[in-house]
């Protein structure tokens, strides 16, 4: 079997992605599996890395704000179509899995021209332009959230989760060793801050503003910087005990297994993996988005009582109180973990992979 999947640009797309081709591959190892990505974006780097071959589409996503830089973008929209083209003759796939992301647009309008089964994956609860452009003539589409039939043909609509990376299930630490091994006091509550692997400047501000207030009591925090604010987040931290920030966590198994508390944005993986792990988080969405889908991903957590979310133009004046509200209430975080938990959907992966093979099988 012959399985192209496309799409990226961010973790969001990427991680599901991965995950959905090692699933393919634990049921056949002999899965032919290409990707297709954007140029320069970070899926050129790590689909390689998880040991698969790529192929870069010259494709940009569109200005909203200043419409007439649009022209070169339309350039390499058409481009990207032609390469599409010269893809799908060479590698003739049997089907094709769209994850979202610029290259999933392209890649898949070609293999339904062609007749080619599609699948598409939405990992948000407001689906991205690219979905919702294609699902009328795809095979099955597959969500994380309910009352998609609002964006899709309802006959389509599976529900299976977002498939998050294996080894953050797999943690075999207690959360008190996982505390030791991140060089924390066991016996104190963490807060586990993430802005993602580039950092988020306003959770940064939020934080670096507010140190006194967030290590009250002795509550320690890992703070993921990212790269950019790496300098001024640890300059930031000195001198405070038990505050470790670092531009980037290599296991987040470990980071979340010992937090207490997690702050993060409100990305449909970062939710899916607290979900899965039944993590008490404040999320902070994004408002730099499309749709502004990160503010409506924290939304359906928030009705079901399964999170507490701040509004990134409110986080540096809010943020304190909200933590330390659930630092000192264990029974609030509980509550938390229990809804959060409630709302997972396990071996999404897998689901996935079943629905490809009932595709195939029609």
């Amino acid at each position: 079997m012959k399985v192209l999947i496309s799409g990226g640009g961010t973790g969001g797309h990427i991680f599901p992605a991965i995950s959905i081709a090692n699933a393919l591959r634990r049921r056949d190892p002999s899965t032919e599996i290409l990707f297709v990505g954007a140029e320069g974006r970070m899926e050129m780097e790590r689909v390689p890395a998880a040991g698969y071959d790529i192929v870069g589409l010259p494709v940009a996503g569109f200005n909203r704000r200043k419409l007439w830089k649009n022209v070169g973008v339309v350039v390499k929209l058409c481009r990207s179509m032609l390469k599409a083209r010269k893809i799908m003759n060479d590698f003739r796939p049997d089907i094709a899995v769209g994850v979202g992301g610029y290259a999933s647009g392209p890649m898949l309008k070609e293999a339904q021209r062609r007749g080619i089964p599609t699948l598409l994956q939405e990992q948000n609860s407001y689906p991205g332009v690219t979905n919702k452009l294609l699902a009328r003539k795809a095979g099955a589409i597959c969500v994380a959230y309910e009352k998609t039939e609002r964006f899709f043909p309802e006959h389509l609509i599976e529900i299976t989760g977002n498939p998050v990376r294996a080894t953050l299930l797999e943690c075999p630490l207690s959360q008190e060793e996982a505390k030791m091994q991140l060089g924390m006091d066991k016996d104190k509550l963490m807060i586990f801050v993430t802005g993602g692997s580039l950092g988020a400047r306003t959770i940064n501000e939020a934080v670096k503003q507010n140190l006194d207030t967030l290590t009250a009591d002795g509550t320690q925090i890992l703070w993921q910087t990212g790269k950019l604010y790496a300098d001024e987040c640890k300059q930031a931290a000195a001198g405070y005990t038990g505050v470790s920030a670092t531009p980037f966590v290599s296991d987040m198994a470990v980071a979340y297994r010992a937090a207490d508390l997690v702050v993060a944005r409100a990305g449909a993986c970062t939710i899916s993996e607290l979900q899965l792990l039944g993590k008490p988080a404040i999320l902070i969405p994004s408002p730099n988005v499309a749709e502004d889908h990160q503010r409506k991903n924290g939304q359906a957590l928030v009705d079901k009582g399964a999170a507490r979310m701040v509004l990134d133009a409110e986080a540096i004046e809010k943020l304190p109180a909200v933590t330390s509200e659930l630092i000192a209430d264990a029974d609030k975080r509980k509550l938390l973990t229990h809804n959060i938990y409630k709302m997972a959907l396990p071996d999404a992966d897998n689901k996935i992979v079943d629905r490809i093979y009932k595709i195939l099988k029609k």
